[in-house]
Formats: structure tokens, sequence, C-alpha cells
């Protein structure tokens, strides 16, 4: 099938392109990890502990597995990658180490709503280690075993099979996220990926047949050979697999930042305005199929908990992306990993022999973090709104957090009069709700509401486009 064709009426126009395709934030946080600093310490994150406690309330737990066996020429995680698996137990051993160093911190009792293992490629670990882990994060914090939580794993097709699956099913997971990307033969050689549809969807059966309650497929867009026709063709075959989530990320090509990016080709990289043709043909494509678009890249089916949340307005935005538990403190175990917990982010020294030094001597291994402001827990407000909702009550900020809207965020609103003629979004007294096509340029809307941006940091973020 060819692509949908939109045109200047639609989603967007060339003109539009133009003028709005410029990096910025994808906020996952606010403030950005652009703010982070070295002054943030082991006290500053125990304090951070001490009034998550006091709140109260569920935790969420993040686990970093950095380890993938080959290198994706696109990828910006924190990563090692090697083929031998002689190194992964000295970083079990030293995960197992923080778990208790975590769970010392945080009160009994407080249940784990969320869970979710994210990489590099998870399951890179033995079986025995993964249950390791599993088993050493039991021990320390309250892990739901009447699979009630949102226990989740990031996958790569290529490290499972059906008997993994299983697995990670009797581990107490019961979420799993696939990265495809793209099944264009083309495409899969110039980033260094080969994946097979056959092996892809082994993995989609087996979570369906062991009881998971829900299957995320990652694509990519924007990378080397891909076009709107070729990119709808690899849409097609993973709609026919009907997951019950699906992510569309824009490829951020930063090949100053990321070395193994300096392996892909500028050239061959699809321009602007095609990269939003991609983009504005799969919402197009999405939604004749039944897909909600949840926000930015996040598509769902109407009964899953995301879609569920968005419709309920307690979406929550986090370094996941977005999530249906924005109550839960996130606790974050694992080289580079970030925390968000009492007011506080945290994260974790990126260098495996200064993280395994500072487990093994009894030391957290944090390396920077923030403490937010009163500003920053408005303007936080405020931007989770917006790209989670798609809208924002004045009032209700205003209740919130005592302010008068239209005086504190006169310069946000004079910037934002440009998207309001472009038919972004719509401005009255009471209200921002973004439109159609400003749902495509939403990180552009949100910046507006960023007090830290500036020019010269710019260039840190990915094209929004």
């Amino acid at each position: 099938m060819t692509m949908p064709q939109t045109t200047s009426t639609g989603l967007f126009d060339p003109d539009l392109i133009r003028r709005y395709d410029k990096s910025g934030p994808r906020y996952t946080s606010y403030p950005t990890a652009v703010q982070f600093h070295d002054q943030f310490d082991e006290s500053a994150y125990r304090a951070a502990a001490a009034r998550s406690n006091a709140a109260g309330g569920p935790l969420s737990i993040y686990t970093h597995i950095p380890f993938c066996d080959t290198v994706c020429y696109y990828c910006a995680c924190n990563k090692v990658v090697t083929k031998d698996r002689n190194r992964a137990q000295p970083y079990v051993d030293d995960v197992v180490l923080e778990l208790a160093l975590q769970g010392k911190l945080f009160g009994e009792g407080r249940a784990v709503d969320q869970l979710h293992w994210g990489g590099g490629t998870p399951t890179f670990l033995s079986d025995e280690q993964m249950r390791e882990i599993m088993a050493a994060t039991g021990r320390h914090f309250a892990l739901k075993t009447d699979d009630t939580g949102e226990y989740s794993i990031e996958i790569d097709p290529r490290e499972a099979d059906a008997g993994t699956i299983a697995v990670l099913r009797d581990l107490g997971f019961n979420r799993i996220s696939l990265g495809v990307q793209d099944f264009d033969e083309r495409v899969q050689e110039a980033v260094n990926r080969i994946q097979s549809y056959a092996e892809t969807k082994e993995v989609v059966d087996a979570a369906r047949a062991e009881g998971f309650h829900g299957v995320s497929l990652d694509l990519i867009y924007g990378l080397p050979h891909q076009s709107g026709d070729s990119f709808m063709r690899t849409l097609d075959t993973v709609i026919a697999m009907a997951p019950d989530r699906l992510s569309i990320f824009n490829y951020a090509h930063l090949p100053t930042r990321f070395k193994p990016q300096r392996r892909i080709h500028t050239e061959d990289l699809p321009n602007p305005a095609e990269k939003l043709r991609i983009l504005g043909g799969s919402i197009e494509r999405l939604q004749e199929a039944g897909y909600v678009l949840i926000g930015m890249d996040h598509f769902a089916k109407p009964d899953d908990p995301l879609a569920i949340a968005q419709r309920n307005g307690t979406l929550h935005r986090n370094f996941q992306g977005y999530s249906t538990h924005a109550e839960c403190d996130m606790v974050a175990v694992g080289v580079s990993s970030i925390s968000q917990v009492g007011g506080a982010f945290s994260q974790n020294t990126k260098d495996l022999v200064a993280y395994h030094e500072a487990v093994s001597a009894g030391r957290l291994p944090i390396e920077r973090g923030y403490v937010l402001t009163d500003e920053d827990q408005l303007r936080r407000y405020v931007i989770s709104e917006i790209i989670s909702h798609f809208r924002l009550d004045f009032a209700q900020v205003e209740q919130k957090f005592g302010i008068s809207f239209a005086s504190h965020f006169a310069e946000a609103l004079s910037e934002l009069q440009p998207m309001v003629a472009d038919e972004l979004l719509h401005l009255d007294n009471n209200h921002l709700e973004v439109l159609p096509r400003g749902r495509l340029l939403i990180r552009n809307i949100c910046m507006a509401f960023d007090q830290y941006l500036n020019p010269e940091g710019l260039q840190r973020f990915s094209k929004v486009i």
C-alpha cells in the first residue's frame, strides 16, 4: 500500500516544516537532564528519599541492563557492546548490592506498582541472572505477587525466543516492549540491525500464549534509506501483528555525541519534509486501524491502560515515556539510570568501574542530580499536562499553585501567538487546547513554558521533526 497523502489543509505543510523544524527536549523530565549538576550527592538523595517516605504512596522501579551483543548504529542509549557473556555476572552482583542499598531508604510496605527493565538488552543476561535480580528486588521492595502491577521489560527479538518469554512471565513480567525499528532490509543493513519478521512474530506470539497483558512494538523513522512508502510497508506489517501499544520514535542524528552514529551517512537520511510525511502518514494509517494517538510518538488501542489514563486525565510522562502511574516515585538502579524521588532527580554514574567501586563500598553510585524548585514544579505540571492531555485549564493551574496564569506566563503566551495563527493550538482566557496539527509539534508548544532553554543549548537536543 502507498502512503496516505497529506496536504497543507491537513497535518502539515512545507512552510510549517521550515519554521518549526528546530531542536528541543522530549520532556521525559522537567527540568531536563541538562540542568543536573554534580553538587547533588548521596546525602541529597537520602534527603529526597526521606521526603518520599513522608509522602508515602507506591513506587516504580527501573533497572538498567547496559549490555548488547552488537551495536545498532542509530542507538543513543548508555550501553556496553560485547560478545563476552562473562561480563554480565559482576554487573548482576553490583545491581544486587545497589538494590539492598536502595531498599534501606524506603519505608516497608510501599507497593511496587510499576517495574521496568531497560537497556541495552536485558535478555543479554542468562535466565538465572535475571532470576537473581528479580529475587533481590523482591527481598528489598514490596513487589506485587498478584499480577496487578505493571511489570515490563524491553526485548530484542534476536536475543529471545518462546522459552525466554516463558521465563520472563514466570518472573512476574506482564508487559513487553519489542524493538523493530524497520523491516526494510536496506534500512536494516544501513543501521546494522538485521532482524527478520519471523523472529519478531515468534516473540509476539509467545507473549500472547504466556498471558502477557500487553505487547508494545517500537519503530524509528528518519533512518537511512527510509521513505514514506517504504515505511508504510513496515507499518502495515506491524499493524497486522496487532500490538497493544506502538511507538514511532524520531531518529536523532547526533554523530558528534554518539560515536556509532558516525557510521550512518547523512546523505542517506530522509529530509525533514519526508520525515514529517512519514509521521503524518503513520498517524493516519494507525488511526484508520483503530489506534489512539497518545502523544508525540506513542499510540495505543482504545482499551489499553494508556488510552484510558489519557481519557481520565491521569496520564503522566517520565523517563520511560508515557505512564499510567503519575503517583509513583521512581527508584532507578544500574549504571546511568535516573531516579525521580521526593521532588528530585538523580543519575547514577555511567562508568561500570565507578559503579562497582561505589556499591562495593556501600555507597550509592550517584553522579549528579537536581532538586526541583517551586517554579520548576509549576512549569513541570504545565508541560506535563500539555504533552499528556493536549490541553491546559488555567484556573486549575491557578488553584493548584496560587498564581495568576496570564501574568505569570505572559511571556510564554506571547511566544505561542504565532502557533495560534498557524492553527497549532487554540488559546482563550481560560484554556489552551492543542489542535491536530499541533500534536505533531507538541515539543515546540511545550518549549514556550521552559525557562531554561537558550539558543546555545538547543543543539544538545534532537530535532522535533
